[in-house]
């Protein structure tokens, strides 16, 4: 029988508590609304064992939580991570939850007979000496409600003798946290930061989610936690300022010079400064008591990961779910400095079987159909410039060069349309360095680019086509694949650059017949068969019936079957990082 209960289990902390718990070996009841299978899913996914997990619904803004009288009489810790952590709520939507469902949580806790501990999630904004019903007009609904919220649990605690202890986490981040700093980092990736708000001091302290859940997870072993309140956040964040230059050196992007003051933000019209001004009181100067809560993690050893490290990581979490919008990468993504340009890598670094290069004006995420199909170590990037990555100060034969560095095994290199030419010359000058190379659709082999690459128009309407309108233009069927595609090219510059680069292929196509004679690997051609080859090369071709330009969008499974055939036929001596799986050509990835 479960000895925990989580509230706001389904939530970004209530999740991670539960893994984090059912980790060390703990009988958890997940308490929500839901039917749990989302929760359930999670946990999977991040390989963490649910034998032990009793999911239970439950509603904290009703008294008893809609839970039956004796229900979970075994358990001895509860846990309340449940709250309502967004802007522009209505006054009495923020109080259900953080008011008087906190109370509620307290009234049902008090009623446990083997009650050890009560912990409380409540917010670093909150102070033992705030009113009991702060101004929720000045503070706006969210931040009043917890703050009222908080001293309404210590009180109702007192009451009825509750062993509380009290967490004050400042802003989580982590996976899966998409709101409140995330914004603003949002914004920053956009090209929509011109100026900070607040001036040089502004300190917005975080603290890593892994770290809240193994910190909260110790809380109730220790009686001399009882009673006691604990801020939770890193002193080491930078000043915001430092923070947002950090974060826009991590991505590529320029961090904003100017700074506007809070005081001018207030007074200046919302549609000009896109604030909300909930947010403009997290913009201070203020620092926490975490004395307590540091000594705490040390003598439980549960150091606080870098601070510095967090941020990037959770900036590469943030690009890589397009804000929340796509599902988190099957396999690692992020930003890394490569020939000057930060670029964005996914995949195996070190020991990938194949290398993913994609063509204009798509992301690497256009393999992503290919990639699951194959079922081997796969490394992709964005090329310079396009996609997340930023340009390079060199050319895309020294940026690919870069990229291959640090592999130690001889791959097929895989590129499409445009990409090919630098796969070409790469292939020619090292042949030494790969097993094989295969090109998607040529496009030196085949009809120079239409109009996109004449019309003086052609940056604008790429920038402002939608998902369904780039899928239409392209003749393939929206997806995520062309969902990100047309995401990036919003990005400042993103679609002049994709021009430019589809006129410079025009000069080369000569040169490169030619020079494809010169390699001395194994080389393969993968063509729709509504986009043929303007001229026979000798050399093996797979025509998929059906496709046109983007073979790799439309028939995944030809594509990866024509990779996995090509990777099996390598000379022996070749170091494999994992034999390769051949892919039936009539498979699709799922969707």
């Amino acid at each position: 029988m479960p000895r925990t209960i989580v509230f706001g289990a389904t939530g970004f902390i209530g999740r991670s508590l539960v893994a984090e718990l059912l980790n060390r070996g703990e009988a958890v009841a997940a308490a929500g609304r839901g039917s749990g299978d989302a929760l359930a899913a999670w946990l999977t996914a991040r390989h963490v064992d649910t034998r032990a997990l009793t999911f239970v619904r439950a509603d904290i803004t009703r008294p008893g939580l809609s839970l039956p009288a004796q229900a979970l009489p075994d358990v001895r810790d509860v846990y309340n991570c449940a709250g309502r952590y967004a802007f522009g709520m209505s006054v009495p939507e923020a109080r259900a939850t953080n008011v008087t469902g906190a109370r509620h949580v307290v009234e049902w806790a008090a009623a446990r007979t083997q009650l050890r501990r009560l912990v409380h999630v409540s917010g670093y904004r909150v102070s033992s000496e705030e009113p009991r019903v702060p101004d929720y007009r000045r503070l706006g609904a969210y931040e009043a409600s917890k703050i009222e919220g908080d001293a309404v649990v210590r009180s109702r605690a007192r009451e009825l003798g509750v062993p509380l202890t009290l967490a004050n986490p400042s802003t989580v981040i982590g996976p899966g946290q998409y709101i409140g700093l995330a914004t603003m980092v949002g914004d920053l990736w956009r090209g929509r930061l011109p100026a900070l708000p607040g001036g040089p001091d502004v300190f917005v302290p975080v603290v890593t989610v892994d770290h809240l859940a193994r910190f909260l997870a110790e809380l109730p072993a220790h009686p001399r936690t009882a009673g006691s309140a604990y801020w939770l956040l890193d002193d080491t964040t930078p000043d915001l300022p430092a923070l947002v230059g950090l974060v826009a050196g991590h991505l590529g992007v320029r961090a904003p010079e100017r700074s506007i003051p809070v005081g001018v933000i207030r007074r200046l019209p919302r549609a000009l400064t896109r604030a909300d001004p909930e947010t403009l009181s997290f913009l201070s100067t203020d620092r926490y008591p975490t004395a307590s809560a540091n000594a705490f993690a040390e003598s439980a050893g549960i150091p606080a990961p870098p601070v510095d490290t967090a941020l990037r990581e959770w900036a590469d979490h943030l690009v890589a779910t397009r804000f929340g919008q796509a599902p988190e990468p099957r396999r690692p993504a992020g930003f890394h400095d490569i020939a000057g340009s930060r670029t964005w890598v996914a995949g195996e670094r070190r020991r990938p079987w194949y290398v993913l290069l994609h063509g204009l004006p798509l992301d690497c995420d256009s393999w992503n159909d290919v990639d699951y199909l194959l079922s081997a170590p796969v490394l992709a990037a964005d090329l310079p410039g396009l996609g997340r990555s930023a340009p390079a100060p060199v050319g895309p034969e020294a940026w690919l060069a870069g990229l291959l560095e640090p592999v130690t095994t001889r791959p097929v290199l895989v590129a499409h349309s445009m990409a090919c030419g630098p796969a070409v010359r790469y292939a020619a000058a090292h042949p030494e360095r790969i097993g094989g190379l295969v090109l998607v659709s040529p496009s030196f082999l085949q009809r120079p680019p239409g109009i996109l690459a004449r019309s003086p128009l052609a940056a604008a309407l790429l920038r402002r086509a939608g998902a369904d309108r780039l899928a239409r233009t392209l003749g393939v069927p929206a997806g995520p694949a062309i969902e990100s595609a047309a995401a990036h090219l919003r990005r400042p510059g993103a679609a002049r650059r994709v021009v430019r680069a589809l006129r410079a292929d025009r000069a080369d196509r000569a040169k490169l017949r030619r020079l494809l004679d010169d390699v001395q690997v194994p080389v393969e051609l993968v063509v729709g068969a509504d986009d043929p080859l303007e001229a026979a090369t000798g050399l093996p071709v797979t025509t998929v019936p059906g496709a046109a330009h983007y073979p790799q969008l439309t028939a995944p499974g030809a594509v990866a079957h024509a990779l996995a055939d090509l990777a099996a036929r390598r000379s022996p001596a070749d170091p494999p990082a994992e034999r390769p799986v051949g892919a039936d050509p009539s498979a699709t990835a799922p969707r």
